[in-house]
């Protein structure tokens, strides 16, 4: 299915993802060329492809008249495409040449292709003809004539005779393939001359008749002329062009020859110049021995004059060849397709330019616009249609037509009207993983119609993502340029226009980046021993790593002695081959890092055998600036000499390394520096190190000469705003090349003097030039002079004499307020001249007043008052003010500022924020705890940011298991500054919130918490009972009574059979009870069939709860006082220890109606 997607403002299509196919008018997608020639000897396939939804029908017209290819069974079209194929066995091909245009149409539209001119290529025969022998004077010019027979495409022109004809300054094939001969040499003379047309579309080669050229003058007329005859020699003139002036047109965008031949005797050269300006360097070339100008993609500015200038020794001749540059048209911006919701606007834009300037027209499905159905929502005006308050149904395919006497350009954009809910093509949950401190992008390609708009949202944070870290591009990406692990996380791109809404979700994972922490290093090893390169790596722990090593940039050699681990390469029984550099690479998905280290194998030699010293060393091959220096290498003791190093002593100074040869060489040719006393010395080197010093060279000294450098660092600058120094790095003794050293210093307004001023000083390293202007350019220049002359040309510099405050303030300064902590500032730039230096950009002094109540400010408390100032650098008119202080009021000024200091301030502004939300309270404190209330005191924030409007106190308890309770929710007034909470529970820890508002809302909350305490009198009277003697003896007459119905119970079990109370129960049972199981931890019925179980209801419950007692033995019959007793319908009693049945209550979700038992359980505990 076909979907029109997002990319921005522009639409493109996209194939299967969508729910339902949209509809598109015709695009061409492929077509043959305008200018297509044919091979007559294969089928001629003409290309017309074309999309659109639904799939668009093909049709075409000959010569402007429609192309019924069903008529001729010579001519197809391939399936689902325009494209036509021509069969032409046993047909002339010319009955199919002319101009065909194919036309793609759907229900929406109509496109059509250019118009493709179809030719069939031709290689006709030379014409018969005889050429008679040309006698020819040696010395005189000749042309040899070619003139091939017109092909189509023209015919490529060589000559020859047995073999291709050399050519030279003197003899050359001209642009039109006439063989020219400047002057005629007796070798020249022969039979063979043969014209070849090579036709490169049909691979074939025509040839002209041999021309035969002989030398006019036998031997006995040549006895006549005298030698000088011959060696006076002929001024030059051109064969071609003719005159000394020529004209030529050539198209834009093609290739420009120009040729200038000439004959002369000696043979002339030829050079060529442009007589108003250079020739463009990188599309230039001279051909056929500088006969032939030739500039490739010709553009406007190649118009103009070239003269061409032939010259021997005896006179020069000149031809000048005015080029006029035409161009067919090009296009500016092609009209783009345009979708567009109902009653939306848009424009379709067609720009050309040419030469002369090409007409523009537009055509609506092929059909001129002007004969087209008339729509009120279009407007043509020249190069653009615009369309407003668009209508469903008025998709088109419209043609821009630009034309001019050179060619034509057209082109198709088609206007579709639909309306599509956004739809997101991302696919959903996708991952993007990169490395940290990389770039991500985070795709988001959504369609829609109207456009939708995206935006991005991270996490459950509800503000979009605008802003550094992250850019929005037009097509939806999201750029985070340096991502960071925070930003890791998940991103929902929603999009979103007038019909509705869709979101996306993808992941970003920000990955460490791999890293080698231990890098292998450079290893000497002798031959037969082992090596180890170790490669320790850190990297993400997600990440895959994968280790490789190499060797020389190549694999590993297939070797069992290497052994690749973990974290090293180890080389076993290591040979000379082994030597080389080892790299080891660290991959993952994401990244790679790598390492290199080298490997030098040696033979074994003695312990610490230093090499001798190379000996006999000798100075040949004398010269000003250089000499060859030779010796004799000494034992190397068995490993080989890696280099050797020449060092140089000068007459004053240390020895330096001059340079380094390879080991094998045994001379180095050095180069010298006049006026130096030189003495040289050879070093070898091997894997063992350096071998000591050879005995010193003689002694060889070299001439004084100019200097050939300047010193370099010049610069110019001011240090006042009326001078000019001018400094330099001053050049050593070594660089002066001879004695007396000087600087020659050399300055002048740019753009102003003429005319160099100039000093020469001496053993100093800068100039000081005053009475400069402030601020201007001025060109320096500094060259070195000694006693035997000066250096060369130097560099010219441009610096700038001082600078000065600035003058002027800027204007019309204005603040612009978008919220309590930012405001952007705009103002106008001052003009240039009043900078009166290097402008480095504007700075903003603010001055902040903070308010207290009603916007009333603190005018007696200088810490309410701050100063500040934001800088912006470069040629700036507005600024972004951040942090800013809500409800406050600022004061601010502007001043551009320079490299000496700032200018005078425009004149004060002043702007207010407004309210944010408060900072947090500045205290909180729990006061005068008692057994049901506490007091919270606190004081305001220091950070009010507008007027308070009151607090917000929360409260919940929190148990030993540090579960909270219900939150309770207290509103305080502004003016209050503590608060007493009544009716708490005593003994309980309490957890506090607390913040404040303003008319923008809560501010952060502060938390505390506190304990109410116990009463000390109640707690007095647990303890007292505890330790009363009634108190034990009840407890020991409760455990009594508990001890004697065990024992009774046991004795009934032991005799058989039924209570007889059970009986009376078993008769009148009660279907809502249920006997209570021995897991319930309660008393359970028992009979003598059932002796085999362990005696039921035995057990006390852990917890201190004697729970519902479900025999049939009535509490009165113990002589208990187990309290209030309870009758069954039967009339009997059932008694119970306590007033809940835990088990029981909590399976039924009820509570028990049993009265609760006077016995204190916690005690009986305690007791038992």
């Amino acid at each position: 299915a076909l979907c029109v997607v997002n990319l921005g403002i522009s639409f493109i299509v996209a194939i299967g993802l969508c729910a339902h196919p949209l509809p598109q008018p015709p695009t061409i997608t492929h077509q043959s060329p305008k200018d297509y020639i044919i091979d007559p000897r294969e089928n001629i396939v003409i290309h017309c492809d074309a999309k659109g939804k639904p799939h668009p029908s093909f049709s075409w017209t000959r010569n402007g008249t429609h192309f019924d290819i069903d008529q001729d069974p010579k001519v197809t079209m391939r399936p689902h495409s325009g494209t036509l194929v021509v069969d032409i066995s046993g047909e002339k091909v010319e009955s199919y040449e002319g101009v065909y245009q194919c036309t793609a149409r759907n229900e929406h539209g109509t496109a059509v292709s250019n118009n493709i001119v179809i030719r069939q290529s031709r290689s006709p025969l030379w014409s018969k003809e005889r050429n008679k022998p040309i006698m020819v004077q040696e010395g005189v010019s000749l042309v040899l004539q070619c003139r091939p027979p017109a092909g189509l495409p023209p015919p490529i022109i060589f000559w020859m005779d047995i073999s291709k004809l050399p050519q030279s300054s003197r003899v050359s094939q001209a642009l039109n393939g006439d063989l020219y001969f400047s002057n005629v040499l007796k070798k020249d003379s022969r039979n063979d001359y043969i014209c070849y047309a090579r036709f490169p579309h049909t691979q074939t080669i025509q040839q002209k008749q041999p021309i035969t050229v002989t030398d006019a003058i036998n031997e006995t007329v040549a006895a006549l002329y005298n030698e000088t005859d011959f060696l006076s020699g002929e001024r030059p003139t051109f064969l071609i062009p003719s005159g000394s002036s020529s004209s030529k047109m050539v198209l834009r965008g093609q290739v420009l020859e120009l040729e200038c031949i000439a004959e002369g005797l000696p043979t002339p050269e030829v050079s060529w110049s442009k007589v108003s300006g250079e020739f463009p360097a990188k599309r230039t070339s001279f051909l056929h021995f500088q006969k032939t100008l030739r500039i490739v993609d010709v553009s406007e500015a190649d118009a103009g004059e070239y003269r061409c200038t032939a010259r021997n020794r005896l006179a020069s001749v000149h031809h000048t060849i005015r080029v006029t540059v035409k161009a067919a048209p090009y296009w500016i911006s092609t009209p783009r397709n345009l979708v567009l919701a109902p009653r939306e606007r848009g424009n379709l834009i067609c720009r050309a330019s040419g030469t002369p300037k090409p007409t523009i027209t537009w055509a609506m499905n092929g059909i001129p616009i002007e004969n087209s159905p008339k729509d009120p929502s279009r407007k043509v005006e020249g190069d653009t249609i615009i369309f407003e308050d668009v209508q469903t149904g008025s998709s088109a395919v419209y043609q821009c037509h630009a034309s001019n006497e050179y060619g034509y350009l057209l082109s198709n954009a088609f206007v579709n009207v639909l309306s599509e809910t956004p739809r997101v093509l991302t696919p959903a949950n996708k991952v993007y993983q990169v490395i940290r401190n990389n770039h991500a992008l985070l795709d988001c390609s959504s369609f829609g119609s109207p456009i939708p708009k995206i935006t991005w949202f991270k996490d459950s944070i509800s503000s979009t993502l605008d802003g550094d870290p992250y850019v929005l591009h037009e097509n939806g990406t999201l750029e985070i340029h340096v991502a960071q692990a925070l930003n890791s996380g998940k991103y929902t791109c929603v999009a979103r226009n007038s019909l509705g809404i869709s979101e996306n979700h993808v992941y970003l994972e920000v990955k460490e980046p791999t890293r080698i922490l231990k890098q292998p290093e450079y290893k000497v090893v002798q031959r037969n021993r082992n090596v180890v390169f170790e490669c320790k790596v850190k990297h993400d722990p997600s990440l895959i790593p994968t280790m490789t090593w190499v060797k020389d940039d190549g694999e590993l050699p297939d070797d069992e002695r290497f052994v690749v681990d973990s974290d090293s390469l180890t080389i076993t029984d290591v040979t000379e081959n082994d030597a080389g550099t080892y790299t080891c690479i660290m991959n993952t998905t994401l990244d790679q890092d790598s390492a290199s280290a080298e490997l030098t194998v040696y033979l074994a030699v003695p312990l610490n055998a230093k090499m001798y010293p190379p000996t006999d060393l000798e100075l040949t091959d004398q010269k000003p600036r250089s000499v060859q220096l030779t010796w004799i290498p000494g034992d190397e003791h068995n490993s080989p000499i890696h280099s050797m190093c020449v060092y140089s002593l000068h007459h004053h100074g240390h020895w330096h390394n001059l340079t380094v040869v390879p080991g094998t060489k045994t001379t180095a040719h050095l180069k010298l520096s006049p006026y130096v006393h030189y003495t040289f010395r050879v070093l070898a080197l091997n894997a063992v190190g350096l071998s000591n010093p050879s005995l010193p060279s003689r002694m060889y000294k070299t001439n004084p000469s100019a200097p050939d450098e300047n010193p370099s660092g010049v610069d110019g600058f001011g240090t006042e705003h009326d001078n000019l120094v001018i400094s330099w790095k001053p050049m050593s003794g070594h660089q002066a090349n001879g004695p007396g050293l000087q600087y020659k210093v050399m300055w002048r307004q740019k753009d102003v003097d003429k005319e160099w001023t100039s000093v020469t000083v001496a053993n100093v390293s800068k100039f000081m030039v005053s009475g400069t202007p402030t601020f201007t350019p001025y060109e320096v220049m500094v060259q070195a002079i000694n006693d035997y002359g000066i250096g060369p040309e130097p560099a010219v510099v441009t610096g700038h004499s001082g600078e000065d405050l600035p003058m002027q303030a800027p204007d019309n300064v204005q603040v612009l307020v978008l919220n309590s902590s930012l405001a952007e500032v705009h103002w106008e730039p001052v003009p240039p001249k009043t900078v009166r230096g290097r402008l480095k950009g504007y700075k903003v002094h603010t001055h902040t007043h903070t308010y207290t109540h009603n916007r009333s400010l603190h005018k007696h408390n200088p810490h309410h008052v701050e100063q500040q100032v934001l800088t912006f650098s470069g040629n700036k008119s507005h600024g972004m003010l951040p942090g800013l202080q809500p409800y406050s009021l600022y004061l601010f000024n502007v001043r551009v500022f320079n490299g000496k200091g700032e200018g005078p301030a425009s004149s004060n502004q002043q702007f207010e924020t407004p309210e944010g939300v408060p900072g947090r309270p500045s205290f909180l404190r729990i006061t005068n705890p008692n057994l049901d209330s506490l007091t919270l005191e606190w004081g305001p924030p220091y950070d009010r940011n507008g007027r308070l409007t009151g607090y917000t106190l929360k409260f919940q308890t929190v148990n030993i298991s540090n579960e909270l309770g219900p939150v309770e929710e207290l509103a305080l007034p502004a003016n209050e500054t503590s608060v007493t909470l009544l009716n708490l529970k005593y003994s309980t820890r309490y957890k506090f919130y607390f913040n404040a508002k303003t008319g923008q809302g809560a501010g952060p909350v502060i938390t505390e918490e506190a304990v109410t305490i116990m009463d000390e009198a109640m707690a007095a009277r647990q303890v007292d009972i505890a330790t009363q003697g009634w108190f034990i003896g009840l407890m020991c007459a409760i455990a009594l009574l508990i001890l004697v119905l065990l024992i009774i119970c046991f004795v009934q079990r032991n005799k058989g059979g039924k209570y007889p109370v059970k009986e009376k129960e078993d008769a009148h049972t009660d279907p809502e009870f249920q006997p209570m199981k021995e897991d319930d931890c309660t008393f359970g019925e028992y009979s003598d069939t059932e002796d085999h179980k362990p005696l039921k209801g035995s057990r006390t419950p852990s917890h201190g709860t004697v729970h519902r007692d479900n025999s049939d033995d009535s509490l009165v019959d113990y002589g208990g006082d187990g309290g209030d007793g309870q009758f069954n319908e039967d009339g009997s009693f059932i008694g119970q220890y306590s007033g809940k049945s835990s088990a029981r209550d909590t399976a039924g979700g009820h509570e028990s109606s049993e009265a609760p038992s006077p016995v204190n359980t916690s005690a009986m505990n305690s007791f038992v």
